[in-house]
């Protein structure tokens, strides 16, 4: 497992890492021998095409979850979408006998779970903000002389030009 780290993009610096969790239709216990180790590659393949980071993931018979760094122009719900549409796709081209029954054409179910994480906890993340306030240079001391805003006169219309 892969320790979650800041990342950096042209335009950011990041540590965003979602905690997925996806149930097949019904929750049928599908996941054994070859179909869950297929998961388990096309879920690294599809990782690892979009610069997502796999930093753990496990493949119960019933469900499956994967932690995963991703960029932040990606919401959790393409990565989900994502993972979700394209493991179904393979998976059942596959073992096309996953298709049989209730949920033919179907192998996970509408909805999921995400959880975010970082390094750091949300309390760590307060006090930091709470903090630069003291080493910020006092703004009245340093702040620039800056006249008001013209108002218009009574009966006169806001942004009319004489």
């Amino acid at each position: 497992m892969h320790v979650p780290q800041e990342r950096t993009t042209r335009h950011s610096h990041y540590n965003l890492n979602y905690h997925f969790v996806f149930t097949p239709k019904y929750r049928r216990h599908l996941f054994h021998g070859a179909v869950r180790e297929k998961l388990m590659q096309v879920f690294r393949e599809t990782c690892l095409m979009r610069d997502w980071i796999v930093l753990g993931m496990e493949v119960m018979p019933d469900h499956a979850h994967i932690f995963v760094s991703v960029p932040p122009k990606w919401a959790p719900s393409d990565v989900a979408k994502i993972l979700k549409g394209v493991s179904a796709r393979r998976i059942l081209k596959e073992f096309p006998g996953l298709r049989g029954g209730e949920g033919s054409g179907h192998l996970w179910t509408p909805s999921f779970y995400v959880g975010s994480a970082g390094n750091i906890s949300a309390g760590v993340i307060e006090r930091y903000i709470q903090e630069q306030r003291k080493h910020q240079v006092d703004d009245d001391a340093q702040s620039l002389q800056i006249p008001p805003l013209p108002h218009p006169a009574p009966g006169e219309r806001p942004g009319a030009h004489p």
